[in-house]
């Protein structure tokens, strides 16, 4: 068995646009686009939040008198 090649992709492509039209296809894309950047976005909050949580840690271990 051979991959998927190009024309076997265009068939594809075309059999969808029949199946679901053009207009759904842009708003699946556009949904997807703004869920890829959520993620992204999401990813970066996750990155920055152990380095103001370890400067936060470092305030609050000083003993109250």
């Amino acid at each position: 068995m051979g991959s998927i090649g190009l024309p076997e992709l265009l068939v594809v492509l075309a059999v969808v646009l029949l199946v679901f039209g053009v207009g759904r296809i842009a708003r699946v894309g556009g949904e997807l686009g703004k869920g890829v950047s959520a993620f992204r976005e999401g990813l970066r909050e996750g990155q920055e939040a152990p380095s103001e949580k370890d400067s936060t840690e470092k305030k609050d271990d000083t003993p109250a008198a």
